[in-house]
């Protein structure tokens, strides 16, 4: 799925702000990420038709044990298919998988307009979080230099369990 899962990403290096990274990474590289992410997290991919047409995945938010009911969530759509239900489904089952992991915190970083939407990066990408129940809880301003331009970054968060003073260990995606 490496393949078509890069094809997805490198639009949002070579022609957004969304991601901040410059160089598409290679067919190796991306695999291997995807490879480490694997280890202990889920990686989705949504389908229509018999083509890929986004996927989500979750990760480590820090990688100490105090953090370990704490993950990063993170999407990309294809281009052509946004606005239409996949993301809210991908991150739905992502979400539960990672209440059966033991995860009680989701935390999403996003990159934002610094001023205002431009043709490298709009909102879109906060509302659609905002929009399923994430918070903002933290804003870096100018962090982000991309296309001649700086951009925020905005970390929002998720409670999805119950914060106990005994909370359930956490388990690695099968």
């Amino acid at each position: 799925d490496a393949k078509d899962l890069l094809d997805i990403y490198s639009y949002y290096v070579t022609d957004t702000a969304v991601s901040f990274e410059h160089d598409v990474p290679s067919a190796d590289e991306f695999r291997a990420r995807m490879e480490k992410t694997l280890e202990k997290y889920p990686y989705l991919k949504a389908v229509c038709n018999g083509r890929t047409v986004g996927y989500a995945y979750a990760g480590a938010f820090i990688p100490r044990a105090a953090y370990s009911r704490c993950a990063e969530m993170t999407i990309y759509l294809h281009k052509d298919f946004l606005r239409r239900g996949i993301g809210r489904m991908l991150y739905a089952e992502l979400e539960d998988l990672l209440k059966k992991m033991g995860i009680l915190n989701l935390y999403a970083c996003i990159g934002i307009p610094a001023e205002k939407e431009d043709e490298y990066l709009t909102n879109a990408s906060i509302d659609f979080h905002e929009h399923i129940g994430f918070v903002r809880v933290g804003m870096f301003r100018d962090c982000g230099y991309k296309f001649g331009r700086w951009y925020d970054m905005v970390w929002a968060e998720k409670m999805i369990g119950e914060h106990t003073a005994d909370p359930k260990p956490f388990v690695s995606c099968p």
